[in-house]
C-alpha cells in the first residue's frame, strides 16, 4: 500500500474469508477521527500484504489454511514488517488523542471562570463525558498494536522454519514444488529419501500450523476490541485490590478474574499500579507504562528547571552541578527508550517499569515474554542507571539477535532488568548491600513472569554482567529465582563459594570471564594484602602458582573456575565489556544458553 494510503475501518472477519478489511478500528466517539495511520491497510486475518513487483500496489492474498497448496504460498508472500508498520501506525493514534483531550480539557478551564449556572454545568460534564471518552481509547489503541506485533512475530517465526525446511529438503535432494509438497529425487533411491520426506512435509506442516495458529489468535482478539468498541471499553472493577504483599501468583489470579473492559478501567485509571505489579501480563503493563511516560519526562524536566538557578560557590554549588548533570543524562536516556518504544521494526519493545528518581530505574522487553518459548533476563552492573539503559538494552538486543540467528523460527524474547540501584563508585561496589536490596524485586520479577507466560513454560535464563552478576546470585541463594539457567559474565563473585548453593539444577549455572578482564584482579583485601607478601619473597612465584585460594574473588569463589562446581563457555580477549561484541564466542554461548541448546 503506497504511504498515502489509510486503513479502512478494521471489521472482524472469518479467517478463511477472501480479502477484506480486518482488525478493530476503535472508535468510541468522533473525537478520534481525524489523523489515520499511515502504511498498509489492514487486511484480513490471515491476508498477509504480498509486496509484488517494486511500486507495485500489494495485492491481498488468500488465508493461511491448513497445509496445501495456498497455505504454502500464503506463508511465503507473508510480509511480517508491514504488519508491525501498521499496529505502529494504530499506536501513533494516541498522540492525536490525547492532544485532543488536552484541548478539551483547556477549553473547561477557560469557561469556568466567566460562565456559572446550570448551562454552565452541563457544558462542563459534557466536556468531561468526551475527554473520558477520549482517554479511555488509549489503551485499546496499544492493544491494536501489541496485537498486530505478535501476529507478524510468530508469523516471522513460521516463515523462518519454513525456510529451514526448504533448504533442509532441497540439500538432501528432495524437491518442495510450489504447493509445498516434498518429493524425491527420481535419481535417488525410495528407500533412501522416504523417511527424508516425511520428515520435510512435517516440518512444513508445522511452520504452516504455527501460522495459522497466530492467525486465528489475532483475528479473535481484533474482534475482541472491535465488540468493546460498541459495548463499551472500560468498565469499573471491584474495589479489591491485592495488597504490597501479594505474591505474583496471587496478582495473576487476580487479573484473570477481571473483565477485559474492567481490565482497561485499570490501566487507565490506575496505571502507576498496574505497569509495575509482577504477576500482570506483560502486554498490561506495557499499556499502563506508556500512559504514564509523557508523566515521567515531565517529573525530569521539573527537576532539571529547578537545578538550573545556581548556587554560591563552594560545596553545595559543585553538588547542584552533578544532580543537573545526572538529571540530563536520565533525560537523554529516557528519549532513548522512547525512541526505542515507538521504533515499527521487530521486535517489539515492551515497556514493564519505569521510574525517573534517584539515578533512574527502567524495566523493558525486547518481544513478548509472555508468548515466547525462551526468555532471557539481564542483569546489569555497576554505574547502570536510566541514562544507560538505551546501550544497556543494545547488550540485550544482541543476544537476541544471535539466537535468530542460531535458531531460525525460534521464539525469544530478552528483558533489561534494571530495576534496583546500581552502585555509582568503587566504595558502594565493595559491599553487598545493593545487591541484597535488590534480591526480593528480582525474585518477584522471575516468578511474575512464570506465572503470566502462556502456553508451556518458557525456558528461563537470568544472566548477570559485573556487579548484576551478584544481584543474581544473592537472589538465587536468599530467595530462589523461577530460572533455568543462570548465566555470570565478567563476575567479581556471586556471593556463594559453590554452584550448588545457587538452588539451581544441576548443570545449569554457567559462567564465563575474558583472559583479559579486569575483574579477575578483584581478590578479597586479605587475599591482595598476602600477594603483596609473597610478591617480596624469592619463593613467591612458586607459591603463587601453587596458591589454593587463587580462584577467590572479591565476593566469593570465581564462578568461572573449575572448582565452582558450573560450566564454563569461551570468551575471547575483549576486555570487561566486551561480552557482546559481534565477534566474540562469548555472545553465541550466551545465545546457546538461552535457547537450550
Amino acid at each position: 500500500m503506497t504511504g498515502g494510503e489509510t486503513p479502512r475501518r478494521p471489521r472482524p472477519t472469518d479467517a478463511t474469508r477472501g480479502p477484506g478489511p480486518v482488525g478493530p478500528r476503535p472508535r468510541p466517539t468522533d473525537a478520534t477521527r481525524g489523523p489515520r495511520p499511515a502504511g498498509p491497510r489492514p487486511r484480513p486475518a490471515g491476508a498477509t500484504p504480498d509486496p509484488g513487483p517494486a511500486g507495485a500496489r500489494p495485492r491481498p492474498a488468500g488465508p493461511i489454511r491448513s497445509p496445501g497448496a495456498v497455505g504454502y504460498a500464503q506463508l511465503w508472500r507473508a510480509d511480517p514488517d508491514a504488519w508491525l508498520a501498521t499496529g505502529a501506525a494504530w499506536r501513533g493514534l494516541a498522540g492525536p488523542v490525547r492532544h485532543r483531550a488536552a484541548g478539551l480539557a483547556a477549553r473547561a478551564g477557560a469557561l469556568r471562570p466567566g460562565w456559572s449556572g446550570a448551562a454552565s454545568t452541563a457544558a462542563q460534564r459534557r466536556l468531561g463525558e468526551l475527554r473520558a471518552s477520549l482517554t479511555e481509547v488509549l489503551p485499546a489503541l496499544v492493544e491494536v498494536d501489541q496485537t498486530l506485533a505478535e501476529f507478524a512475530s510468530r508469523v516471522g517465526a513460521a516463515k523462518a522454519r519454513l525456510d529451514a525446511e526448504v533448504v533442509r529438503a532441497e540439500s538432501g535432494s528432495l524437491r518442495v514444488d510450489r504447493s509445498g509438497t516434498v518429493r524425491p529425487d527420481p535419481a535417488r533411491p525410495v528407500v533412501r529419501t522416504g523417511p527424508a520426506v516425511v520428515r520435510a512435509q512435517a516440518g512444513i506442516r508445522d511452520a504452516l500450523a504455527l501460522a495459522g495458529a497466530a492467525d486465528r489468535e489475532a483475528a479473535d482478539r481484533l474482534a475482541a476490541v472491535a465488540t468493546a468498541a460498541t459495548t463499551g471499553w472500560v468498565s469499573v472493577p471491584p474495589a479489591w485490590r491485592p495488597g504490597p504483599g501479594a505474591g505474583p501468583a496471587e496478582v495473576s489470579r487476580w487479573w484473570a478474574g477481571l473483565s477485559p473492559a474492567e481490565r482497561r478501567w485499570l490501566v487507565g485509571h490506575e496505571p502507576g499500579r498496574v505497569g509495575h505489579l509482577d504477576g500482570v501480563p506483560v502486554t498490561a503493563r506495557d499499556q499502563a507504562n506508556r500512559l504514564l511516560l509523557a508523566d515521567r519526562r515531565e517529573e525530569l524536566l521539573a527537576r532539571r528547571l529547578a537545578l538550573r538557578r545556581p548556587l554560591p560557590a563552594g560545596p553545595a554549588e559543585v553538588a547542584r552541578r552533578a544532580r543537573l548533570a545526572g538529571v540530563e543524562a536520565a533525560l537523554r536516556g529516557l528519549d532513548g527508550l522512547a525512541e526505542r518504544l515507538a521504533t515499527s521494526g521487530a521486535p517489539r519493545a515492551y515497556l514493564l517499569g519505569l521510574d525517573p528518581a534517584g539515578d533512574g530505574r527502567a524495566v523493558v522487553a525486547l518481544g513478548n515474554p509472555d508468548r515466547a518459548g525462551a526468555v532471557l533476563t539481564y542483569v546489569p552492573g555497576m554505574t547502570a542507571d536510566l541514562a544507560d539503559a538505551p546501550a544497556e538494552l543494545g547488550r540485550a538486543a544482541r543476544v537476541l539477535e544471535r539466537c535468530a540467528a542460531i535458531g531460525p523460527g525460534e521464539e525469544a524474547a530478552a528483558v533489561l532488568w534494571l530495576d534496583y540501584d546500581a552502585p555509582d563508585f568503587l566504595p558502594e561496589a565493595s559491599g553487598t548491600r545493593p545487591a541484597e536490596a535488590a534480591g526480593p524485586a528480582l525474585h518477584r520479577f522471575q516468578e511474575g513472569l512464570r506465572a503470566t507466560h502462556d502456553g508451556p513454560p518458557a525456558r528461563q535464563t537470568v544472566l548477570g554482567h559485573s556487579y548484576g552478576s551478584l544481584v543474581v546470585g544473592t537472589a538465587a541463594r536468599d530467595h530462589g529465582l523461577g530460572a533455568d539457567a543462570l548465566v555470570f559474565v565478567g563476575s567479581p563473585g556471586v556471593g556463594v563459594d559453590h554452584a550448588a548453593e545457587l538452588r539451581m539444577p544441576a548443570g545449569q549455572v554457567w559462567a564465563s570471564t575474558a583472559p583479559d578482564d579486569v575483574i579477575r584482579l578483584a581478590h578479597p583485601p586479605d587475599e591482595l594484602a598476602r600477594r603483596a607478601v609473597l610478591a617480596g619473597t624469592p619463593l613467591g612465584p612458586v607459591l603463587a602458582a601453587h596458591d589454593r585460594h587463587s580462584e577467590r574473588l572479591w565476593f566469593g569463589a570465581d564462578p568461572s573456575a573449575p572448582g565452582f562446581g558450573g560450566r564454563r563457555f569461551p570468551s575471547g580477549r575483549h576486555g570487561h565489556t566486551g561480552y557482546w561484541d559481534a565477534d566474540n564466542p562469548a555472545l553465541d554461548g550466551m545465545a546457546r544458553i538461552v535457547l537450550g541448546r
